[in-house]
């Protein structure tokens, strides 16, 4: 199925998780907040929430500096 990632376009199978999807980014050891169809999704949730097509999924990681 179709989602939009961070605005790109992604296929992922129909019984994806958010934690699915996830898991396939470079994302070990790094801060970062997911966000779909402008909903913020706690970690929590990461496993047991799913995709949906047409979803826009934003991943955004956390930049330190000052």
């Amino acid at each position: 199925m179709h989602i939009l990632l961070n605005g790109e376009p992604r296929e992922v199978t129909s019984d994806s998780t958010l934690a699915d999807l996830l898991a396939t980014l470079d994302l070990c050891n790094k801060r970062y907040a997911v966000e779909i169809n402008e909903e913020l999704i706690p970690r929590s949730q990461h496993t047991s929430h799913p995709l949906h097509a047409d979803d826009r999924v934003e991943v955004v990681q956390a930049i330190g500096g000052g």
